[in-house]
């Protein structure tokens, strides 16, 4: 291990592009995963928006039918393993060990292999751009669409590209689940945890709980495309309903994954803006533990078409309409933490509100499928596609705003421009509801979802038309966001170590980090640490040791998530020795075996 030299100077972020590879510091790997998540989030929102473009008139061929379904493939792929899970992520990997009061996380190298692996996943499944065959199966790939007989060699991109990203966000979550139990500063109990905290918890306990069932699904699935098993087949003995089951007791629990963050990062914002602890913190904790139980007791409500008959129809109604007692819990907490508050309406707080009511709306019409007998007048109508936006754009998207305007300065020193960021934030907002909000009426008179296009006379022109324009003004927004984002990274104004008077670990260190953290572990007294500090005792002075160690930079991460891409690549594409078993997939073994090898005998210096 590596003696860290204690210069207040001192940032994570000098160093070549050598040091970025080789980096095991959790700091820089969330760097790396927030900058590949909003690459990847671009590449979402440019197929949404090619979505759009077709749907804006009647029978209009701006797009084909196969390419519109590959772009609805592609962007809800994407935006939920690309840009939502990652995204969190990066916070988690930038502001948990900060916040816990720890150096780094658990297990360093395994943290830095988490990325590559996820990356790898990532492009592989981007790599059906190249060779012209994307999946057109959605973001369900539902059985038998997926057999060989109904969709191409873009099917596999899909599976072996989520394969690859699912195993990147399992080793992830093991490695933060071991570091908030096991690394949090003396004094830090389970119930002294910022809020962000537990929610980072639980929803890596989601992880590892889901994640093994949607593996376990889609390696069926390799096997019926590749060795000719009839696991979906249903005229083989297969089910096509197995797929359903298995991917639900996935994808619900992945709901909770992608919205329990960000509701975490407005836990955080609008008790410091609001000058107040956060109203009910314990039922917040309690509140959020209940809302995971129940996400893996509701997932056959996508299901009620299916004719699951009345017993398990009544139950799952019930389970769902359950959920929201505690969802509402937190809604009503986050409210009462303003009423009475100093409330200072920066961005990142127009941002929680922002998340509060959009999510609200979305709640309350998963409210209204939770009962079967609307669920099945609404199925596969624009109805749903409104309802999922306003949870998980209108919720973890608003969420992961704020979080940016509130911790940007945090990781970069330097201060985002509020006015263009308000400027982003109403044109968003705008944008987004006039998106979305039509969609509900569409819904509502008929129009099905993944159609490519539509005859004129059904009164769809004008929903359909504001949508469109809603889609570019959220686009236009988009550009504001990301020029404030990278102009502010030299041209922001100075941060200092505490800008918004926080109440957190994190802001009791300098802007940016240093990439030791903290040079003396801090013994944390209160809930609310540092404004107890701050104000309680006047006085927050952290001593510095004779040294601290380190974790050495390793490139064998970086190798061993390298061997994970070949090793994918070979099934897709590569010279065929033994069926699909190819050259490429060898080579990929072989080195990830060397990998492993190296990095279990590499030395420690120092």
């Amino acid at each position: 291990m590596t003696e860290a030299v204690l210069d207040p100077k001192y940032s994570y972020v000098r160093g070549g592009a050598w040091s970025w590879i080789t980096t095991v510091d959790a700091k820089r790997v969330g760097v790396l995963y927030g900058v590949t998540a909003l690459v990847f989030g671009i590449v979402g929102g440019i197929e949404a928006m090619l979505m759009r473009t077709q749907l804006m008139v009647p029978n209009n061929d701006f797009l084909s039918a196969s390419t519109f379904n590959s772009m609805f493939t592609m962007h809800g792929i994407i935006m939920i393993f690309g840009f939502v899970m990652p995204i969190n992520a990066a916070f988690f990997n930038f502001i948990i060990p900060l916040q816990i009061g720890a150096r780094d996380v658990a297990f360093p190298r395994i943290n830095a292999l988490s990325y590559w692996v996820f990356l790898s996943g990532g492009l592989l499944f981007h790599g059906g751009f190249l060779v012209g065959q994307l999946p057109q199966v959605g973001w369900f790939a539902y059985a038998n669409l997926t057999a060989t007989q109904f969709s191409d060699h873009g099917t596999d991109f899909y599976v072996i590209g989520l394969q690859i990203m699912g195993l990147g966000s399992l080793i992830a979550s093991i490695n933060f689940v071991a570091t908030i139990i096991n690394l949090r500063a003396p004094g830090m109990t389970l119930l002294r945890m910022p809020l962000f905290t537990w929610t980072a918890l639980i929803t890596n306990i989601l992880l590892v709980m889901a994640l093994p069932v949607i593996t376990i699904a889609l390696v069926q699935l390799l096997f019926d495309r590749y060795f000719g098993t009839k696991i979906y087949a249903p005229f083989e003995g297969g089910s096509v309903i197995l797929w359903q089951h298995l991917f639900w007791v996935f994808g619900h629990p992945e709901v909770y994954v992608l919205i329990l963050p960000p509701m975490g990062m407005v836990s955080e914002i609008i008790p410091t803006f609001s000058k107040k602890p956060l109203f009910g913190y314990v039922t917040m904790v309690y509140a959020t533990s209940a809302i995971a139980f129940l996400s893996f007791a509701v997932w056959a409500h996508h299901m009620f078409t299916v004719g699951m008959g009345p017993i398990a129809t009544a139950i799952f109604t019930a389970s769902t309409m359950l959920l929201a007692v505690p969802t509402g819990v937190k809604i009503f907490n986050w409210i009462s933490t303003m009423w009475g508050g100093s409330v200072r309406m920066t961005t990142a707080m127009w941002c929680a509100v922002g998340f509060i009511a959009m999510f609200t709306i979305g709640g309350l019409t998963g409210i209204m499928h939770s009962a079967a007998p609307i669920d099945w007048q609404q199925q596969d109508s624009y109805f749903i596609v409104a309802h999922f936006h306003y949870v998980l754009f209108g919720g973890s998207v608003f969420g992961i705003f704020g979080g940016i305007y509130y911790w940007y300065p945090k990781v970069t020193g330097r201060m985002m421009n509020e006015t263009l960021g308000k400027l982003h934030f109403w044109l968003v907002v705008i944008g987004f509801n006039l998106t979305f909000f039509p969609m509900h009426f569409l819904g509502v008179d008929g129009m099905p979802r993944r159609v490519y296009t539509y005859d004129a006379g059904f009164d769809w022109e004008l929903g359909n038309m504001s949508a469109t324009i809603g889609a570019y003004i959220t686009a236009f927004s988009a550009l504001i966001f990301f020029y404030n984002l990278i102009t502010s990274l030299k041209k922001g104004e100075k941060a200092g170590s505490d800008p918004w008077d926080a109440r957190t670990l994190e802001w009791s260190v300098t802007s940016p980090p240093p990439e030791y953290n903290f040079v003396k572990l801090p013994v944390v007294e209160a809930l609310d640490h540092f404004w107890y500090r701050k104000y309680e005792k006047k006085n927050f002075s952290l001593e510095t040791p004779a040294h601290v160690l380190l974790p050495n930079p390793s490139y064998w991460p970086f190798f061993a998530g390298l061997g994970i891409f070949l090793f994918g690549t070979g099934f897709l594409y590569g010279p065929t020795l033994v069926g699909p078993i190819s050259l490429v997939t060898i080579i990929g073994v072989l080195l990830l075996l060397v990998s492993v090898y190296g990095w279990a005998f590499q030395k420690f210096e120092g």
